[in-house]
């Protein structure tokens, strides 16, 4: 299995960016599909979660109202979609399959993870 991030770069406060995470092999379907981000020095963090067949999502207090995830597995894409950035949401963007077709925050509930996308924001 293998994932690409792609869709960082570099915006002001405020902007907009789209994330997607391209997956190969059959692990996408009916798993639980994760987002997360990692800042330097600083620990990989949860930023969102989405079921198996993206019925329900979960997003870090951080981001809710601001970042929306959704999937379509026709395509085997996962996707974020970032509003209202702000210099603190600055970070590697990873996505990751998860374990179980459930929701999970934890960074150990996923097994495949993508290779990260750059997001910087400037103030």
């Amino acid at each position: 299995v293998q994932l690409q991030a792609s869709g960082g770069g570099l915006v002001q406060t405020g902007d907009s960016l789209r994330l997607s995470c391209a997956a190969s092999g059959s692990a996408f379907s009916g798993y639980a599909m994760g987002w997360f981000r990692q800042a330097p020095g600083k620990e990989r963090t949860f930023v969102a979660s989405i079921n198996w067949n993206g019925v329900s999502t979960s997003y870090a207090d951080s981001v809710k109202g601001r970042f929306t995830t959704s999937r379509n597995s026709a395509e085997k894409t996962l996707y974020l979609h970032l509003n209202s950035l702000k210099p603190e949401d600055a970070a590697v963007y990873y996505c990751a399959v998860g374990n179980s077709p459930l929701i999970a925050t934890s960074t150990r509930a996923y097994r495949y993870w993508g290779q990260g996308t750059q997001v910087t924001v400037s103030s």
